[in-house]
């Protein structure tokens, strides 16, 4: 027994010494923070028909982020960008979302289209997921306390846009097409034509089409010109908007062209003949052409890195994203040890505390419904470049 207990004795003693070395070898992190990184996530289409949008997006939430990290990074950590492809398709997105959540996102940037950023809001709400979308504009995209937006909304682009033509004359017979089937497009619409009655702008051609029928608009063009409408009022995609350019010169369509922010892209388009887009003018938050500092160093450094195909609104917005979220997180003293429902309560309280000035707007502020308060700038394409109206 004696034996056996010197035997325990020394096992003890062994094990005590292992769990000290263990102990001691163990470093706590829990202080460090020299490592600390907060990853912030997107889906968009990266592929695809619209991936001009979800890169431009991409590249512009680099930037942002390389800058930010080159100078320091913001609280003692790092940001690193997630991405997943979601083709602008709405079950890709909420399999991106997941996929987001599994590789340690703690902030989202949404989704790059109201579609793709609607489907997955339920999960965001789940999750207490803070989400800041630099371009998805349906009103349905941010509903929740924690989800804002960095672009204009739909309702808002409509009646903006409807402001701005009977204001400035631009004109006086009014044509649309819109996608009946798109939520961006159909939104704008609606509101457009809601604010033409107010402010007494005469509609006198309402066009749709389907994400079914989007090659061939013959049949809406010719109503177009047959309305005597002597601007055409386009609420879509750059896409769509290039075919119907095209097909409005074949059928000897001579109208102005106003779009919202949309058609940014048009001319970045690879073998679009640039001289379609002559004249056509948009409601956009940002422009090339701007001379302010901040905008003229943005555009200098985005072509230093990225192909300018992807210079639009969006790489400004998502540009723009991360420095918004780079103020709140500073309001908010965030830090990387928090986990993203803590982060969130911090971020979604700051956020309308804070006030921006970005290459897409001066002192923006935001309300507790998510919506910026920030004004639009108009331009109009000439010679492939956008011109400050």
């Amino acid at each position: 027994m004696k034996n056996f207990k010197k035997v325990l004795a020394v096992v003890m003693a062994l094990a005590l010494i292992v769990t000290c070395f263990a102990a001691c070898g163990k470093k706590d992190t829990s202080n460090d923070k020299k490592d600390a990184v907060l990853k912030i996530g997107f889906t968009g289409p990266l592929t695809g028909d619209n991936a001009q949008y979800g890169l431009a997006v991409q590249y512009g939430a680099q930037l942002a982020i390389d800058e930010i990290n080159a100078a320091g990074g913001v609280n003692g950590m790092k940001l690193e960008l997630l991405y997943q492809d979601d083709m602008a398709d709405p079950a890709a997105a909420v399999t991106g979302y997941s996929k987001l959540i599994d590789d340690g996102m703690k902030v989202s940037l949404g989704g790059v289209t109201s579609g793709a950023c609607t489907a997955f809001l339920g999960e965001a709400a789940d999750d207490n997921m803070f989400m800041l979308t630099p371009s998805a504009t349906a009103v349905e995209a941010i509903q929740g306390a924690y989800a804002f937006r960095v672009c204009f909304s739909d309702p808002a682009q409509g009646t903006v846009s409807a402001d701005y033509i009977k204001d400035n004359g631009v004109a006086e017979k009014v044509a649309v097409i819109y996608d009946s089937s798109d939520a961006y497009s159909s939104g704008i619409y609606k509101n457009f034509i809601a604010e033409a009655k107010v402010k007494g702008l005469d509609v006198v051609a309402e066009e749709s089409y389907t994400k079914n029928t989007k090659t061939d608009f013959s049949a809406q063009l010719q109503s177009v010109k047959n309305s005597g409408a002597d601007l055409l009022f386009l609420p879509i995609y750059y896409n769509e908007a290039s075919l119907i350019l095209a097909q409005a010169k074949t059928a000897g369509l001579n109208v102005k062209v106003f779009g919202c922010d949309g058609l940014d892209g048009l001319v970045s388009m690879e073998n679009f003949d640039k001289t379609l887009a002559e004249n056509v003018m948009l409601l956009t938050p940002f422009s090339t052409s701007a001379t302010d500092d901040l905008t003229v160093n943005f555009v200098k450094n985005f072509k230093a890195k990225y192909s300018e195909t992807y210079l639009n609104q969006f790489g400004a917005d998502a540009y723009d994203a991360i420095y918004i979220l780079k103020a709140a997180i500073e309001k908010a003293n965030v830090t990387a040890d928090m986990d993203a429902s803590a982060i969130c309560e911090a971020l979604k309280k700051a956020m309308v505390e804070i006030t921006f000035t970005g290459v897409t707007g001066t002192d923006i502020t935001w309300g507790a419904d998510g919506e910026p308060v920030k004004k639009p700038i108009a331009v109009k394409i000439v010679n492939g470049e956008y011109v400050v109206m």
